[in-house]
Protein backbone atom coordinates (compact mmCIF):
# COMPACT_ATOMS: atom_id res chain seq x y z
CA UNK A 1 0.00 0.00 0.00
CA UNK A 2 2.83 2.42 0.89
CA UNK A 3 4.48 1.74 -2.46
CA UNK A 4 1.21 2.38 -4.32
CA UNK A 5 0.69 5.67 -2.48
CA UNK A 6 4.29 6.70 -3.23
CA UNK A 7 3.87 5.94 -6.93
CA UNK A 8 0.55 7.82 -7.01
CA UNK A 9 2.07 10.91 -5.36
CA UNK A 10 5.10 10.80 -7.67
CA UNK A 11 2.86 10.45 -10.72
CA UNK A 12 0.73 13.43 -9.70
CA UNK A 13 3.82 15.54 -9.05
CA UNK A 14 5.31 14.67 -12.44
CA UNK A 15 2.02 15.37 -14.22
CA UNK A 16 1.73 18.75 -12.49
CA UNK A 17 5.31 19.57 -13.44
CA UNK A 18 4.73 18.55 -17.06
CA UNK A 19 1.52 20.60 -17.19
CA UNK A 20 3.36 23.69 -15.92
CA UNK A 21 5.97 23.32 -18.67
CA UNK A 22 3.23 23.01 -21.30
CA UNK A 23 1.27 25.99 -19.98
CA UNK A 24 4.29 28.25 -19.38
CA UNK A 25 6.89 27.15 -21.96
CA UNK A 26 8.37 30.66 -22.17
CA UNK A 27 9.27 30.38 -18.47
CA UNK A 28 10.51 26.81 -18.08
CA UNK A 29 12.14 26.16 -21.46
CA UNK A 30 14.28 29.22 -20.90
CA UNK A 31 15.15 28.04 -17.37
CA UNK A 32 16.21 24.67 -18.75
CA UNK A 33 18.54 26.43 -21.18
CA UNK A 34 19.92 28.50 -18.30
CA UNK A 35 20.52 25.30 -16.33
CA UNK A 36 22.60 23.84 -19.15
CA UNK A 37 24.46 27.15 -19.51
CA UNK A 38 25.26 27.09 -15.79
CA UNK A 39 26.50 23.50 -16.12
CA UNK A 40 28.69 24.44 -19.08
CA UNK A 41 30.14 27.43 -17.25
CA UNK A 42 30.55 26.17 -13.68
CA UNK A 43 30.60 22.36 -13.70
CA UNK A 44 31.79 21.03 -17.06
CA UNK A 45 35.27 22.67 -17.00
CA UNK A 46 35.93 21.47 -13.45
CA UNK A 47 34.47 17.98 -13.78
CA UNK A 48 35.30 16.58 -17.23
CA UNK A 49 39.16 16.68 -17.24
CA UNK A 50 39.38 15.16 -13.77
CA UNK A 51 36.73 12.58 -14.61
CA UNK A 52 38.86 11.40 -17.55
CA UNK A 53 41.97 11.28 -15.35
CA UNK A 54 40.06 9.38 -12.67
CA UNK A 55 38.76 6.80 -15.12
CA UNK A 56 42.21 6.34 -16.67
CA UNK A 57 43.67 5.64 -13.22
CA UNK A 58 40.96 3.05 -12.59
CA UNK A 59 40.91 1.43 -16.04
CA UNK A 60 44.71 1.07 -16.30
CA UNK A 61 45.05 -0.41 -12.80
CA UNK A 62 47.32 2.41 -11.59
CA UNK A 63 44.91 3.33 -8.79
CA UNK A 64 44.97 -0.20 -7.36
CA UNK A 65 48.77 -0.28 -7.35
CA UNK A 66 49.00 3.17 -5.77
CA UNK A 67 47.02 2.15 -2.68
CA UNK A 68 49.30 -0.72 -1.65
CA UNK A 69 51.56 1.46 0.59
CA UNK A 70 48.44 2.73 2.40
CA UNK A 71 47.13 -0.73 3.16
CA UNK A 72 48.09 -0.63 6.85
CA UNK A 73 46.67 2.87 7.48
CA UNK A 74 43.40 1.99 5.77
CA UNK A 75 43.16 -1.20 7.81
CA UNK A 76 43.57 0.67 11.11
CA UNK A 77 40.72 2.96 10.13
CA UNK A 78 38.62 -0.08 9.12
CA UNK A 79 38.61 0.90 5.45
CA UNK A 80 39.51 -1.42 2.57
CA UNK A 81 42.89 -0.64 0.92
CA UNK A 82 41.16 0.73 -2.19
CA UNK A 83 39.47 3.47 -0.11
CA UNK A 84 42.60 5.64 -0.21
CA UNK A 85 42.62 5.70 -4.02
CA UNK A 86 38.85 6.29 -4.16
CA UNK A 87 39.17 9.21 -1.76
CA UNK A 88 42.06 10.85 -3.63
CA UNK A 89 40.27 10.54 -6.96
CA UNK A 90 37.00 11.82 -5.47
CA UNK A 91 38.59 14.89 -3.86
CA UNK A 92 40.33 15.82 -7.12
CA UNK A 93 37.31 15.27 -9.35
CA UNK A 94 34.20 16.10 -7.32
CA UNK A 95 30.62 14.86 -7.59
CA UNK A 96 29.68 12.29 -8.83
CA UNK A 97 33.15 10.88 -9.65
CA UNK A 98 33.70 9.46 -6.16
CA UNK A 99 30.49 7.44 -6.29
CA UNK A 100 31.32 6.21 -9.79
CA UNK A 101 34.80 5.10 -8.65
CA UNK A 102 33.31 3.21 -5.68
CA UNK A 103 31.01 1.43 -8.13
CA UNK A 104 33.93 0.66 -10.47
CA UNK A 105 36.08 -0.77 -7.65
CA UNK A 106 33.16 -2.85 -6.41
CA UNK A 107 32.66 -4.32 -9.89
CA UNK A 108 36.41 -5.03 -10.10
CA UNK A 109 36.32 -6.85 -6.76
CA UNK A 110 38.60 -4.37 -4.95
CA UNK A 111 35.84 -3.38 -2.49
CA UNK A 112 33.45 -5.83 -0.84
CA UNK A 113 29.77 -4.98 -0.71
CA UNK A 114 29.84 -4.70 3.10
CA UNK A 115 32.48 -1.94 2.79
CA UNK A 116 30.82 0.08 0.02
CA UNK A 117 28.71 2.29 2.28
CA UNK A 118 31.54 3.60 4.47
CA UNK A 119 33.76 4.16 1.42
CA UNK A 120 30.85 5.95 -0.29
CA UNK A 121 30.54 8.36 2.66
CA UNK A 122 34.27 9.12 2.47
CA UNK A 123 34.25 9.62 -1.30
CA UNK A 124 31.21 11.88 -1.49
CA UNK A 125 33.04 15.16 -2.05
CA UNK A 126 32.95 18.16 -4.32
CA UNK A 127 36.09 19.11 -6.24
CA UNK A 128 38.61 21.94 -5.73
CA UNK A 129 37.92 23.57 -9.10
CA UNK A 130 34.22 23.84 -8.33
CA UNK A 131 34.60 25.02 -4.73
CA UNK A 132 37.59 27.32 -5.18
CA UNK A 133 37.08 28.35 -8.81
CA UNK A 134 33.32 28.38 -9.35
CA UNK A 135 31.94 29.08 -5.86
CA UNK A 136 34.80 30.95 -4.18
CA UNK A 137 36.27 32.99 -7.02
CA UNK A 138 33.47 33.30 -9.62
CA UNK A 139 30.43 33.51 -7.36
CA UNK A 140 31.71 35.08 -4.13
CA UNK A 141 34.64 36.89 -5.76
CA UNK A 142 37.08 35.60 -3.11
CA UNK A 143 39.58 32.84 -3.92
CA UNK A 144 40.78 32.65 -0.30
CA UNK A 145 37.21 32.04 0.81
CA UNK A 146 37.05 29.20 -1.73
CA UNK A 147 40.15 27.62 -0.17
CA UNK A 148 38.60 27.87 3.29
CA UNK A 149 35.42 26.30 1.94
CA UNK A 150 37.38 23.40 0.47
CA UNK A 151 39.25 22.79 3.74
CA UNK A 152 36.03 22.84 5.79
CA UNK A 153 34.27 20.59 3.26
CA UNK A 154 36.99 17.93 3.08
CA UNK A 155 37.50 18.00 6.86
CA UNK A 156 33.78 17.51 7.55
CA UNK A 157 33.43 14.65 5.06
CA UNK A 158 36.58 12.90 6.28
CA UNK A 159 35.95 13.17 10.02
CA UNK A 160 32.36 11.90 9.86
CA UNK A 161 33.32 9.03 7.53
CA UNK A 162 36.29 7.93 9.66
CA UNK A 163 34.17 7.95 12.83
CA UNK A 164 31.49 5.83 11.14
CA UNK A 165 34.15 3.38 9.89
CA UNK A 166 35.85 3.09 13.30
CA UNK A 167 32.55 2.31 15.00
CA UNK A 168 31.39 -0.12 12.33
CA UNK A 169 30.80 -3.66 13.57
CA UNK A 170 32.72 -5.40 10.80
CA UNK A 171 36.30 -4.40 10.25
CA UNK A 172 37.93 -4.43 6.84
CA UNK A 173 38.32 -7.95 5.50
CA UNK A 174 38.62 -6.97 1.86
CA UNK A 175 41.70 -8.22 0.09
CA UNK A 176 43.77 -6.39 -2.47
CA UNK A 177 42.46 -8.28 -5.44
CA UNK A 178 44.29 -7.09 -8.53
CA UNK A 179 42.33 -6.87 -11.75
CA UNK A 180 43.75 -6.94 -15.24
CA UNK A 181 44.09 -3.51 -16.89
CA UNK A 182 41.42 -2.61 -19.41
CA UNK A 183 42.71 -3.39 -22.90
CA UNK A 184 40.88 -0.38 -24.32
CA UNK A 185 41.40 1.94 -21.34
CA UNK A 186 41.67 5.22 -23.25
CA UNK A 187 38.41 4.83 -25.18
CA UNK A 188 36.48 3.44 -22.22
CA UNK A 189 37.76 6.18 -19.92
CA UNK A 190 36.67 8.92 -22.34
CA UNK A 191 33.38 7.24 -23.16
CA UNK A 192 32.48 6.71 -19.51
CA UNK A 193 33.53 10.25 -18.60
CA UNK A 194 31.52 11.87 -21.41
CA UNK A 195 28.41 9.90 -20.44
CA UNK A 196 28.83 10.70 -16.73
CA UNK A 197 29.42 14.41 -17.33
CA UNK A 198 26.48 14.69 -19.75
CA UNK A 199 24.22 12.89 -17.27
CA UNK A 200 25.38 15.36 -14.60
CA UNK A 201 24.42 18.21 -16.94
CA UNK A 202 20.99 16.69 -17.44
CA UNK A 203 20.48 16.42 -13.69
CA UNK A 204 21.50 20.05 -13.16
CA UNK A 205 19.26 21.42 -15.94
CA UNK A 206 16.28 19.31 -14.89
CA UNK A 207 16.48 20.18 -11.21
CA UNK A 208 17.13 23.81 -12.01
CA UNK A 209 13.71 23.79 -13.66
CA UNK A 210 12.26 21.82 -10.72
CA UNK A 211 13.62 24.40 -8.26
CA UNK A 212 12.06 27.20 -10.32
CA UNK A 213 8.73 25.34 -10.42
CA UNK A 214 8.80 24.88 -6.63
CA UNK A 215 9.53 28.58 -6.13
CA UNK A 216 6.85 29.69 -8.61
CA UNK A 217 4.12 27.64 -6.94
CA UNK A 218 5.26 28.34 -3.35
CA UNK A 219 6.16 24.73 -2.63
CA UNK A 220 9.06 26.00 -0.52
CA UNK A 221 6.62 27.97 1.67
CA UNK A 222 6.80 25.75 4.82
CA UNK A 223 10.61 25.64 4.73
CA UNK A 224 10.91 29.33 3.99
CA UNK A 225 8.59 30.17 6.89
CA UNK A 226 10.82 28.13 9.18
CA UNK A 227 14.03 29.78 7.94
CA UNK A 228 12.37 33.21 8.13
CA UNK A 229 12.27 32.81 11.91
CA UNK A 230 16.05 33.29 11.88
CA UNK A 231 16.94 34.70 8.45
CA UNK A 232 15.79 37.23 5.88
CA UNK A 233 13.55 36.16 3.01
CA UNK A 234 16.24 36.29 0.31
CA UNK A 235 18.58 34.00 2.24
CA UNK A 236 15.76 31.59 3.05
CA UNK A 237 14.81 31.38 -0.64
CA UNK A 238 18.43 30.77 -1.68
CA UNK A 239 18.82 27.95 0.87
CA UNK A 240 15.65 26.26 -0.38
CA UNK A 241 16.85 26.50 -3.99
CA UNK A 242 20.14 24.91 -2.93
CA UNK A 243 18.33 21.98 -1.34
CA UNK A 244 17.08 21.11 -4.83
CA UNK A 245 19.99 22.24 -7.07
CA UNK A 246 23.28 23.13 -5.37
CA UNK A 247 24.89 25.34 -8.02
CA UNK A 248 21.77 27.51 -8.19
CA UNK A 249 21.63 27.85 -4.42
CA UNK A 250 25.32 28.77 -4.16
CA UNK A 251 24.94 31.40 -6.87
CA UNK A 252 21.95 33.01 -5.12
CA UNK A 253 23.72 32.93 -1.75
CA UNK A 254 26.77 34.58 -3.34
CA UNK A 255 24.54 37.37 -4.68
CA UNK A 256 23.63 38.16 -1.05
CA UNK A 257 27.24 37.99 0.14
CA UNK A 258 28.62 37.85 3.68
CA UNK A 259 29.80 35.26 6.18
CA UNK A 260 26.46 33.56 6.85
CA UNK A 261 25.56 33.02 3.15
CA UNK A 262 29.09 31.62 2.61
CA UNK A 263 28.53 29.14 5.45
CA UNK A 264 25.17 28.13 3.97
CA UNK A 265 26.86 27.67 0.58
CA UNK A 266 29.26 25.26 2.29
CA UNK A 267 26.29 23.40 3.73
CA UNK A 268 24.70 23.31 0.28
CA UNK A 269 27.59 21.79 -1.68
CA UNK A 270 28.47 19.40 1.17
CA UNK A 271 24.91 18.11 1.47
CA UNK A 272 24.61 18.09 -2.31
CA UNK A 273 20.95 18.92 -2.77
CA UNK A 274 18.43 16.66 -4.48
CA UNK A 275 20.22 16.82 -7.84
CA UNK A 276 23.66 15.69 -6.62
CA UNK A 277 22.27 13.18 -4.13
CA UNK A 278 20.34 11.42 -6.88
CA UNK A 279 23.39 11.48 -9.18
CA UNK A 280 25.42 9.68 -6.52
CA UNK A 281 22.68 7.25 -5.57
CA UNK A 282 22.35 6.23 -9.23
CA UNK A 283 25.75 4.54 -8.75
CA UNK A 284 25.58 3.68 -5.05
CA UNK A 285 22.23 1.90 -4.79
CA UNK A 286 23.64 -0.72 -7.19
CA UNK A 287 26.34 -1.57 -4.63
CA UNK A 288 24.01 -1.81 -1.65
CA UNK A 289 24.19 1.71 -0.15
CA UNK A 290 20.93 2.60 1.62
CA UNK A 291 19.60 5.96 0.35
CA UNK A 292 18.14 7.30 3.62
CA UNK A 293 21.25 6.47 5.62
CA UNK A 294 23.46 8.05 2.95
CA UNK A 295 21.35 11.24 2.98
CA UNK A 296 21.52 11.32 6.79
CA UNK A 297 25.32 11.08 6.76
CA UNK A 298 25.54 13.83 4.13
CA UNK A 299 23.36 16.06 6.32
CA UNK A 300 25.69 15.59 9.31
CA UNK A 301 28.73 16.34 7.13
CA UNK A 302 26.99 19.48 5.83
CA UNK A 303 26.18 20.73 9.34
CA UNK A 304 29.82 20.33 10.41
CA UNK A 305 31.02 22.17 7.29
CA UNK A 306 28.54 24.96 8.03
CA UNK A 307 29.81 25.30 11.60
CA UNK A 308 33.46 25.36 10.53
CA UNK A 309 32.80 28.06 7.94
CA UNK A 310 31.07 30.22 10.55
CA UNK A 311 34.38 30.11 12.43
CA UNK A 312 36.90 30.51 9.62
CA UNK A 313 35.09 32.21 6.68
Amino acid sequence: MKKKISYALLSMALLAFAAAIIIYPERYVNRCFQGFAMWAECVLPSLFPFMVITMLFVKTGIAEKAVLPLRRVAGKLKFPPAAAACFALAVCSGYPAGSKVVSEFYENGAIAKRDCAKVAYLCSTSGPLFIIGSVGFKMFGDKLLGIKMLVAHVFAVTVVSVIIALFSKDGNKTGTRRTAPDGNALYNAFYGSVIAVCVAGGFIAFFYVVATFCADFNLFYPLEKFFNLFLDGQTSSAICMGLVETTTGCRELAAIGGKLPAAFAGFSFTFGGLSILLQQLAYLTKVGVKPLKFIGVKFIQAVICFGLLLLIA
